[in-house]
């Protein structure tokens, strides 16, 4: 029997956005822009993912 446990597929997340008082503007590497834009192309790569496993259900 399956677990309910296993079913549970909450929606992502989307990353929070830094403020722009959090960037140094000193061309750090990454800066918290870089890190954030990499986060949320991941979100986006999680978002279709799961949108596409909820037009199953």
């Amino acid at each position: 029997m399956a677990d309910v446990a296993d079913d549970f597929d909450p929606r992502p997340e989307a990353p929070i956005a830094p403020s722009d008082d959090m960037c140094c503007g000193s061309g750090c590497e990454p800066c918290v822009w870089d890190t954030y834009r990499h986060e949320l192309a991941g979100y986006r790569v999680c978002l279709a993912a799961w949108q596409s496993r909820q037009e199953f259900e």
